[in-house]
């Protein structure tokens, strides 16, 4: 059985997707969700990387609609994206971080400056501000996805962290 403690958590986790803020997670929270990030760190939206973003988010939202969208309506309500997610991931903790894989890969190009497949943690704070999360708490986090402490962090960081996040209690 799943506490309830635990799908509050899931569903708090509902509104970094919920871009919009009207309820439902949708294609479209995740096409604001590109374009900000593309917006944040200057990066044209048809140059490859933006292009790589967009087609990770669409990825990412196929994934997410596959795992709770349960009455085919093309959005997640939150009932759905908790019952959705807790499911998922009693049975496989790591299937949800696997669909975000290619949305995450293009989102930390975007943000690598210097091309060397990392990013420093203040970008990696400035992702996560895009995403809604509060500054403090986007600076601790992204100091803690630096499990290395060598001032970088890469994609073999960030998708277990994300996994980690629906997955560990706070």
């Amino acid at each position: 059985m799943v506490s309830t403690e635990y799908e509050r958590r899931i569903a708090a986790r509902f509104a970094t997707f919920d871009q919009d803020g009207n309820g439902y997670i949708d294609r479209e929270d995740f096409n604001a969700a590109a374009k900000a990030l593309l917006a944040e760190f200057a990066v044209p939206a048809r140059s490859d990387k933006g292009q790589a973003l967009y087609a990770g988010a669409e990825a990412f939202w196929q994934g997410m609609a596959g795992i709770a969208d349960r009455d085919g309506d093309q959005r997640v309500s939150r009932e759905e994206f908790v019952g959705g997610a807790v499911k998922r991931l009693r049975d496989n903790p790591d299937r949800f971080a696997e669909i975000a894989r290619p949305f995450l890969h293009a989102a930390l190009a975007v943000a690598d400056t210097d091309g060397d497949g990392r990013i420093g943690a203040a970008d990696a704070a400035r992702v996560l501000r895009v995403f809604r999360v509060p500054q403090e708490a986007a600076r601790q986090a992204a100091a803690a996805l630096d499990a290395a402490g060598d001032g970088r962090i890469g994609e073999a960081e960030v998708v277990p962290a994300f996994a980690r996040y629906f997955t560990v209690p706070e």
